[in-house]
């Protein structure tokens, strides 16, 4: 049998390990990315190790997330990794430039490549061929030190796309129809790989909406072929070299094969509070919206944002709604700028914000209490847009600028009728306006050595969790429901995200929004143990989910099932992340119970540990789902300490 793109990448990037579905590999990393509010902790760990410059191909720093600077602490957190850029050998791509996903795919994506970043819609980069993984911070400072990096060999899923969606349906559709059939967390552990007829004809920005929210299936990728309209993307962008023919082989095997026709698709909605909870949107109950935000990674193309100013063109957003708009690079507000479509968004009374992610991560554009608010950006979580009460729906650009137009949930067709059609006309430049003066490339190394790193008062050290003990005896300080996110752990917003490079004050408003007594019991326990339901820890990747919990006291996390992402962290940051061996223990646990684990160093290893709950008199097992690289890892303390030792034995460092 023939070989999928997927598995041609990892064998060329392969170090060590056992290349079956489950088994633990290690893989050469060619790029890293990170961005501002996760980016610091990042930083920090990789000045711990000692090393002088990073040792991948090209790391790049952006600065996208929070730009909206409610004190000095964001600008002291941008100052601070710009200079940490410049000592380090990284791009910088500064505020105003645009979003990283966006921006990397465009300037640095090359296919047969490999690339991890701080961010779970990284894999956004799998739509010009190149295998882009989103991981937590310790793993991109493990990455940018050179050190090969552990995976866990995926199963590889075939999606064969044929027909062509229909004006007034985007490649929005297309992902959500993945969620409605997969769900949030059936995509674990697997990389999803697009292929037939209709791939050839869909652009690659189409193409990164589907890999970027295929993060939201809990996928550890998602990638296309790199073909002809990889090429023209990358000839577009004036970088024709970066261009490779990288296809599966005709009989490529995989382990399951999705057919999806996409002339069968109509406009579809993600309803709260989760992306896949997905139904035509024509069957949503038709609800008043407030507020509409065109905007993030996800959807903000060139030809996403022609779209919906066609929809937009000789009508106005409704007196109700307030609809605002992000573009997400510098390059395509430009572009759009240039053709008149900017002009026909404020003429229709669209509010033009910031290049950057903003309300997609609650900074900024927060809704009303109990508001509906409608975008098109990656999740919909409770409180993900900054109120817990508000109610988020994910629809397509098209259908996002209806319905700020009708005032209730609408579709182009409902608003265009048959001029419908002309949507399908719309496609995304032959030449992009190429301009690269907001990318600081690095530094010679010699004047890199000059740098001094700049450290504003909020930049704090970066914890280092000790290695178990032999005895855990902890009460439960938390019991959780299914389907926590890191947003409920570590809640996004302006202000909460400027807090990030302090986790002695971030730490003070862990589970703020879920529970806002948590810290505060956390740190009178001293140690304690959170038990979860199933998909605990979903979302995002940022660490400080897992850094903040442990700089209170927390040695373990029992859950149902844990996010791949998440579970990396809690094993980074020294918590132990383990599984009920029988779910249904989790009805018998309470917050407050007393549990105790003996000899819990000597039971790490054989991967299964005996829990004894003396509050009930009750005593049951959990399994840590984890390879022997990453039980190390937790019986050092961390991956910090387990870096630095690796590091020292191969004299890297002294």
């Amino acid at each position: 049998m023939g070989k999928s793109l997927t598995r041609k990448i990892l064998e060329a990037h392969y170090v060590a390990g056992i290349m079956t579905p489950g088994e633990e590999i290690s893989i050469k990393v060619d790029q890293t990315l990170t961005h501002d509010i996760n980016a610091v902790m990042t930083y920090l760990a990789f000045e711990a190790t000692g090393l002088d410059r990073v040792r991948t191909e090209c790391s790049v720093s952006y600065l996208d997330h929070n730009l909206l600077y409610v004190d000095n602490k964001t600008p002291d957190d941008h100052i601070y990794l710009q200079s940490a850029a410049k000592r380090f050998g990284v791009y910088v791509s500064r505020p105003g430039n645009g979003i990283c996903h966006t921006v990397h795919m465009a300037r640095f994506g090359a296919p047969g490549k490999i690339s991890m970043g701080g961010d779970s819609h990284t894999p956004h980069g799998g739509a010009v061929g190149m295998l882009s993984i989103g991981v937590g911070g310790m793993d991109v400072a493990t990455a940018m030190t050179g050190v090969p990096m552990r995976l866990i060999m995926p199963r590889i899923i075939r999606v064969n796309l044929t027909g062509s969606l229909n004006p007034g349906c985007n490649a929005k559709e297309v992902i959500l129809e993945m969620l409605r059939r997969v769900t949030i967390k059936g995509g674990l552990g697997n990389v999803y790989e697009y292929t037939g007829p209709a791939v050839a004809e869909m652009e690659v920005p189409a193409r990164a909406t589907i890999a970027n929210m295929g993060a939201e299936m809990g996928a550890t990728a998602s990638i296309f072929p790199a073909d002809g309209q990889v090429k023209k993307f990358l000839s577009a962008q004036g970088r024709p070299d970066a261009y490779l023919e990288l296809l599966p082989d005709e009989d490529a095997e995989y382990d399951e094969t999705i057919e999806i026709n996409l002339s069968s698709l109509e406009p579809l909605i993600a309803c709260p509070h989760q992306p896949d909870n997905v139904i035509p949107l024509h069957e949503a109950e038709k609800k008043r919206v407030q507020q509409v935000f065109i905007g993030s990674c996800t959807n903000t193309s060139y030809a996403d944002l022609a779209k919906a100013a066609l929809v937009f063109k000789g009508r106005h957003v409704h007196e109700d709604v307030s609809c605002t708009c992000a573009v997400a690079s510098r390059q395509t507000y430009r572009q759009l700028m240039r053709d008149g479509y900017i002009e026909i968004l404020l003429d229709a009374g669209v509010r033009m914000l910031e290049i950057a992610c903003g309300p997609c991560c609650a900074i900024g554009q927060t809704p009303a209490t109990d508001g509906v608010a409608v975008r098109t950006s990656n999740r919909n979580f409770k409180g993900r847009a900054g109120s817990p009460s508000a109610q988020i729906y994910l629809v397509s650009p098209e259908s996002a600028a209806a319905t700020a137009i009708a005032g209730t949930f609408a579709t182009a067709e409902d608003i265009m009728g048959a001029d419908v059609a002309l949507l399908g006309a719309i496609r995304e430049p032959d030449c992009y306006d190429v301009d690269d003066s907001m990318i600081l490339a690095p530094l010679p190394r010699e004047e890199a050595a000059k740098i001094e790193i700049s450290r504003g008062p909020n930049i704090k050290f970066l914890p280092v969790p000790e290695p178990p003990a032999t005895r855990l005896c902890a009460p439960i300080s938390l019991k959780t429901r299914d389907n926590v996110s890191t947003d409920d752990i570590t809640p996004a917003s302006a202000e909460f995200s400027s807090m990030r490079s302090n986790i002695p004050l971030m730490s003070q408003y862990c589970y703020h929004r879920y529970d806002p007594d948590f810290a505060a019991r956390a740190r009178e326990m001293g140690q304690s143990i959170i038990i979860g339901g199933e998909n605990y820890g979903q979302g995002s990747s940022r660490e400080h989910a897992a850094i903040n919990p442990m700089y209170l006291g927390v040695k373990a996390v029992i859950a149902k099932s844990i996010a791949r992402i998440h579970k990396g962290n809690l094993v980074n940051h020294g918590i132990i992340p383990m599984l009920f061996g029988d779910a249904s223990v989790y009805d018998s646990l309470e917050q407050g119970d007393e549990l105790v684990i003996e000899d819990l160093i000597g039971q790490i290893p054989a991967k299964r540990i005996q829990v004894k709950d003396t509050t009930k008199g009750i005593t049951f097992h959990t399994v840590l789902d984890l390879s022997d690289n990453e039980i190390e890892v937790i019986l050092n303390g961390g991956q910090l300490r387990t870096l630095k030792k690796k590091l020292s034995q191969n004299g890297a460092i002294r």
